[in-house]
């Protein structure tokens, strides 16, 4: 179910945009007379879309009556990572309901893991949180042609390549589906629920098993012509170096990422180099970016040399994408950015050393306070979005 005309889809994308607001101060807005708004609005109710939210704070007179989206409408937020599933029943104030997540591997494929995805929708509505289901969005980390819902060349995802995601999700539920990159749901997740809830132009980074980039401007993602925008993670820094998973050399990915985390510190604890990671690899196969952050809190030196030097060439990737865009703000999400601040300090300095002034006067870099609910957040806005009609601003 969608709005049935013009008038009700302006309705719900001032109620998404402004929040709970008087039919006076919608009909003003709107230019619509009182009668028509009430119309509306009584309709909206009737379908499930609004609901009544007390009353304004009194001017003097007789205090007015507040609409606000309605707490009972229900999307469902899908996040597939590299290694994680989370799944999130989400309100129409977006608002999460109810959320649950499992370990996976990427690699294991589009059947396994969507089977798993459905099931665990199954679960949330068996469980009572989804008396209805307006719609579901879907975020895979990789290249995603938003148009037809499905992924495209992705690096990380083996036998992922055109996949019909949103076809498949939408043979199993009888509601709308949208499909996109994980990272730009993060970012949208940000913009509407984060610390960027009021920036306009803004870059959401996320360094998880790999690195990617959600670029917000003008409140839009920026998509790109194919999908595949703010693929940061394979940007060069050196012809020569670590071979990236997308067959190329020296990608910022291949040098630092989780997985690259992953791979340096299991070499510094074979080697002996590194009492602390050594000493955390004892009856292990590999350590993890988790594992390096223990190390480094610990006061190990390689640990926090490898810190340091990931932020440094992720600082140097971000300077040229700022001097280049000059957003307003970055956020910076994912696993791997809970290394916290020592991360982050070195990240800002090769970026201020390295973008010209101008461009970073006034430019914070901060860390997500959404954590993992960043894409489940995000995937539910969009897909919430799309049903009430709600235009991207510009």
């Amino acid at each position: 179910m969608q709005p049935e005309n013009a008038h009700q889809a302006r309705v719900l994308t001032s109620l998404r945009r402004n929040g709970p607001q008087a039919a006076v101060e919608l009909a003003a807005q709107l230019s619509l007379s009182r009668s028509k708004i009430g119309q509306e609005l009584a309709r909206l109710e009737e379908m499930g879309f609004v609901e009544r939210a007390g009353k304004a704070e009194s001017r003097g007179g007789r205090r007015s009556g507040l609409v606000q989206l309605s707490g009972r409408l229900r999307f469902v937020g899908v996040d597939i990572g590299a290694t994680s599933l989370d799944v999130g029943v989400i309100d129409g104030r977006l608002d999460i309901v109810a959320q649950t997540s499992e370990v996976i591997d990427i690699e294991a494929g589009p059947e396994p893991i969507l089977c798993r995805a459905v099931e665990m929708i199954g679960k949330l509505r068996a469980a009572g949180h989804l008396p209805t289901l307006d719609g579901i969005g879907v975020g895979v980390p990789g290249p995603v042609s938003f148009r037809d819902g499905f992924t495209v060349s992705p690096p990380i995802m083996p036998g992922w390549d055109r996949f019909p995601v949103r076809e498949h999700i939408m043979q199993q539920f009888e509601c709308p589906v949208l499909v996109d990159n994980d990272v730009n749901l993060m970012a949208v997740g940000e913009m509407y629920s984060g610390l960027a809830q009021s920036v306009a132009d803004f870059l959401f980074v996320k360094i998880g098993t790999g690195i990617g980039c959600g670029i917000v401007t003008g409140h839009r993602v920026l998509r790109g012509s194919n999908g595949s925008a703010g693929d940061v993670g394979h940007i060069a820094l050196h012809d020569t170096g670590p071979v990236c998973r997308c067959g190329r050399t020296g990608c910022l990915e291949a040098c630092f990422s989780g997985a690259a985390l992953s791979r340096d510190a299991t070499a510094l604890a074979r080697g002996g180099e590194s009492p602390g990671l050594r000493e955390l690899l004892a009856g292990r196969d590999v350590l993890t970016a988790e594992d390096v952050g223990v190390a480094m809190r610990a006061g190990d030196p390689q640990a926090l040399g490898l810190v340091r030097d990931g932020g440094r060439r992720l600082g140097r990737v971000l300077s040229g994408l700022v001097n280049f865009c000059n957003p307003a703000m970055i956020v910076v999400g994912g696993g791997v950015s809970k290394l916290g601040h020592v991360l982050l300090a070195e990240v800002r300095s090769e970026l201020y050393r390295r973008s010209t002034p101008l461009a970073t006067s006034n430019l914070p870099i901060v860390l997500s306070e959404l954590g993992d609910n960043a894409g489940i957040l995000g995937a539910a806005a969009m897909i919430s979005d799309h049903v009430l009609g709600v235009p991207p601003e510009s």
